[in-house]
């Protein structure tokens, strides 16, 4: 999927998911080496920088800044896509970890990790908590997760969105992490606490 607005590329790029980034650097609003930085900060990956920029300077600074991969246009659609599964491949064998403050969340393996404690997420929770943490400490919309959850809000009792809640914050219970989720009254849900690490 590609991103039709540059108003927000960073969270575009997030709530889309993808498996691989492919990122151009010469970008309205924002350029590509401030979105790459971004979303690497953010764990998200892998990222092949595609772009007409064809300077030494310019392929270091986006290694630097965490590209996984940097080629030049006009490239060979081959050489394109070998490259794309190349680095599919590689980031399927990595843990995917996403961290924010304390906590740590495994991405493949749905575990979360707190204060040298862990703990096991259902589908939905580990859904939840990669929201939470890849927009901490922002406010985090109920129709943010109705649309990470169930695709829509459409036919979907809030009181649902209400019982994951409930489940997620008994499973943080476990790791000491029961408040680190504050419910934002009529908007959603934040994750708090970052600011003691």
């Amino acid at each position: 999927m590609s991103i039709s607005t540059f108003d927000t590329p960073v969270e575009a790029v997030i709530q889309a998911d993808p498996s691989l980034v492919l990122l151009d650097l010469n970008l309205p609003n924002m350029s590509g080496f401030q979105i790459c930085r971004t979303l690497k900060a953010k764990g998200v990956g892998p990222i092949l920088v595609l772009t007409a920029r064809n300077q030494l300077r310019d392929e270091l600074h986006a290694l630097e800044l965490g590209a996984d991969d940097f080629l030049n246009k006009p490239c060979h659609p081959k050489r394109l896509i070998a490259r794309i599964e190349k680095l599919q491949q590689l980031y399927a064998t990595m843990p995917a970890l996403l961290k924010w403050a304390e906590l740590t969340l495994d991405e493949r393996a749905n575990i979360l990790y707190a204060a040298q404690q862990s703990v096991a997420l259902s589908e939905n929770e580990a859904i939840m908590m990669k929201l939470f943490i890849n927009n901490a400490p922002a406010i985090v919309t109920k129709e943010q997760l109705f649309t990470a959850l169930w695709g829509s809000s459409e036919f979907v009792d809030e009181n649902i969105l209400q019982v994951n809640m409930t489940r997620l914050r008994k499973t943080l219970e476990k790791v000491g992490m029961s408040q680190s989720i504050k419910t934002v009254r009529g908007v959603g849900y934040q994750l708090v606490g970052g600011e003691t690490s």
